[in-house]
């Protein structure tokens, strides 16, 4: 159970407590701020809204940690990173329960979600000791190391954020090194963003992102900020393969994923049978609450559901054809597969970040290429062909960061990069280039007396 067990440290009465300098602490406001549980849309959990004054101790105490930190050799801090690892995965159960009750992660998703990012820790810790293993000189706060301090921004997720970070807690890492404070976005969220004490902001989202990107100061950002990821398929596709990634690209975790395909732009002459078949496979799919792992759960907050339900309408207003029944039953939005959307309509340009996936019938390639390229997000994209050349020339003509040539879009392997066009984010993810783009690069020149000589 969250805030239990080996996580008792963290929670006082009903309220989370905030993480600084090695301790768990109760925010001298005196106030809290309530998580809602998707599902029940009740309150699930309590943290502590910090001040402004906290967050100002916060960064101080990390900053004298990061120096002191620069010290420490990188097979140490490899160690603590794998230790961390370990710890999240000994206990990935009440973190995953945390997941459940937060964002409606189903309970087996949640799970694999936890022991993957223990996988990532280790990666990065191992990755830190490659580049170090090539003579390279790393002062970086990813891995972590110096000079850097990072600010990562959530505004769901933050009870299980507190139980990683005790993970960390208990894995050794030095008192202010890691830091984890909760509050409101409109007494703190600003104030973090402009602290001259930040050295990086790290943000997943949508429009908070952009927001973001304009009020901070000089420092590195990685921004990835969603998507409008299309599915163009040909008509010389292999179309169970198709429509086989259309359903599962299109509505595992309820379509709230940024690499999910947001729109399917389709031949108008193998439109019909693209339909047919994912409309076979949502028929099949299990709706209902988190706890019992069904694939198509509550989305995260009832604005999302109001947003989502306004797109809907809206498509079918202008005679787009749904084709199932919409129904909604709180922030629990049933699968929805909408045929003959036009781009007159709201549903082709918007990101819905829900179960619902509009189909746009198209004449060409150039139209669907086209499509793609107007949007104001570039995250990525998809293409189904069986001709290699049509899937590298359309590949090409995409203005997104990854195009995925026969699969939906993923994530993909974790040393991959993971980037976006316009709308969809600033910088590159994954390990390695994260760990760079917190890596501040500095020269130092020896000068000589004389000139120096080389041999042979």
């Amino acid at each position: 159970m969250a805030g239990s067990g080996a996580f008792g440290e963290i929670l006082e009465g009903e309220v989370f407590k905030f993480y600084y300098d090695g301790e768990w602490r109760t925010s001298s406001s005196g106030k809290s701020v309530a998580i809602i549980n998707p599902t029940t849309r009740k309150t699930q959990y309590r943290v502590q809204a910090c001040t402004q004054e906290e967050v100002n101790k916060v960064v101080d105490s990390s900053r004298v940690a990061q120096k002191a930190w620069a010290k420490t050799p990188l097979w140490k801090r490899a160690e603590l990173l794998h230790r961390a690892a370990a710890l999240l995965k000994e206990h990935k159960n009440p973190i995953a329960e945390c997941l459940v009750k937060e964002i409606a992660k189903p309970a087996k998703d949640a799970v694999t979600e936890v022991v993957r990012s223990g996988d990532l820790i280790s990666y990065c810790a191992e990755e830190g000791v490659r580049i170090l293993g090539e003579g390279k000189f790393l002062v970086s706060d990813s891995f972590p190391g110096n000079d850097r301090n990072k600010l990562c921004l959530s505004s769901k997720g933050a009870v299980a954020a507190l139980h990683m970070v005790h993970c960390f807690h208990l894995a050794g890492f030095p008192k202010g090194l890691i830091s984890c404070v909760t509050g409101k976005g409109s007494e703190i969220g600003d104030f973090l963003t402009m602290h001259p004490g930040i050295g990086c902001i790290s943000f997943t989202g949508g429009d908070t992102g952009i927001a973001i990107s304009k009020k901070a100061g000089m420092i590195p950002l990685q921004m990835e900020l969603g998507g409008k990821d299309a599915c163009i398929i040909l008509e010389d596709a292999d179309l169970d393969l198709a429509a086989a990634n259309v359903a599962k690209g299109g509505f595992s975790y309820s379509g709230q994923r940024c690499t999910a395909v947001k729109v399917v732009l389709v031949m108008e002459s193998v439109a019909d049978i693209i339909v047919e078949k994912v409309n076979a496979k949502l028929v099949k799919m299990t709706v209902g609450p988190p706890e019992e792992n069904c694939e198509i759960t509550p989305v995260v907050t009832e604005s999302s559901a109001n947003f989502i339900e306004g797109l809907v309408m809206d498509a079918k207003q202008k005679g787009a054809k749904l084709c199932q029944e919409y129904k909604r039953e709180g922030n629990l939005i049933w699968p929805l597969l909408v045929d003959h959307v036009r781009p007159d309509m709201r549903l082709a340009w918007e990101e819905p970040f829900g179960p619902v996936l509009p189909v746009i019938r198209i004449s060409s390639v150039e139209e669907g290429i086209h499509h793609c390229n107007a949007s104001n997000f570039g995250l990525q994209g998809c293409v189904f062909t069986k001709d290699i050349n049509k899937a590298i020339l359309i590949s090409d003509a995409m203005e997104t960061g990854t195009v995925q040539i026969n699969s939906a879009p993923a994530r993909g392997p974790d040393h991959f990069p993971f980037q976006g066009l316009r709308d969809s984010g600033i910088g590159s993810q994954g390990i390695t280039n994260s760990i760079l783009m917190m890596t501040k690069v500095k020269s130092t020149v020896i000068n000589l007396p004389s000139p120096s000589f080389t041999m042979g």
